[in-house]
């Protein structure tokens, strides 16, 4: 059995550096992520490899990619073996500047795996869901509150729940303490799946994604403003009476379609 060095590294903020240290959360992840024997897995900023190594346990072939050159360099060394066998491919790069194609990841061929930076997880999502290469699955660590505008259990929805909801099937996995990290952030956060990524939403709707999202962003774009207001430069404002008082954080998906169908 190989031994395992200790690996001293101090976590910078700039970068969101937090690295998770539970084993039961690290075990949450891979069982959200239903790995199976030569699954493609892609991993962001993989830190000091906690997740990485419950990763090639399952003998899946990975890609992780870190932004930090020091981390990247430790990586290359505590994981020289998986990287020798080819099991493990690291890169050295920005995650938002990752280019899919380069290491063939197509639409559906892979999975998201991660205990993503918070300070770019809006990003993430925006680049992984409207990808032309959706992954099939994302599994990701964010800050509970953000898990829980996704899933909007108060049962008001925000751009950010309904840009998840229009690609895939959001749920919660786990509640993670803060003091499962070092260093301890200073929010608490929660493990979410997204599952069946794809564009069936706008395809079975036979609804153009970009006229979608323009509507979309208008009908939050002042979010203390009754929806008619906010959409009476795109629709007729005559067809928006039977909306009443109701605001974008009011509409569901089937809600956003009919608006999409009078806007025309």
């Amino acid at each position: 059995m190989r031994k395992e060095k200790i690996y001293k590294y101090k976590a910078k903020k700039s970068l969101g550096q937090n690295f998770l240290k539970s084993e039961t959360a690290l075990r949450k992840i891979i069982e959200a992520g239903e790995i199976k024997e030569n699954d493609v897995i892609l991993e962001i900023g993989p830190g000091k490899g906690a997740l990485t190594k419950q990763l090639l346990v399952s003998s899946c072939q990975l890609i992780a990619v870190e932004k930090d050159k020091n981390l990247y360099e430790l990586l290359k060394s505590k994981f020289q073996e998986e990287v020798l066998s080819s099991q493990l491919e690291l890169v050295h790069n920005d995650i938002l500047e990752f280019n899919l194609e380069s290491y063939k990841l197509l639409a559906k061929s892979y999975k998201l795996i991660a205990n993503i930076p918070y300070n770019i997880t809006g990003a993430i999502l925006k680049k992984f869901l409207t990808e032309k290469n959706q992954p099939e699955t994302m599994v990701l660590m964010v800050q509970r509150e953000v898990a829980q505008r996704i899933l909007a259990r108060d049962e008001k929805e925000s751009i950010l729940s309904i840009s998840v909801k229009a690609y895939g099937e959001p749920r919660m996995i786990a509640k993670v303490d803060k003091r499962c990290f070092s260093p301890a952030p200073k929010v608490n956060s929660a493990i979410i799946a997204i599952k069946n990524i794809s564009r069936k939403f706008f395809e079975d709707n036979k609804i153009d994604e970009e006229k979608f999202w323009e509507i979309v962003k208008a009908g939050f774009a002042h979010k203390r403003k009754k929806l008619s207001s906010n959409l009476k430069d795109i629709c007729q404002r005559a067809s928006l009476t039977y909306l009443g008082d109701k605001r974008a954080e009011d509409l569901s998906l089937a809600d956003w379609i009919k608006l999409v169908d009078l806007a025309g």
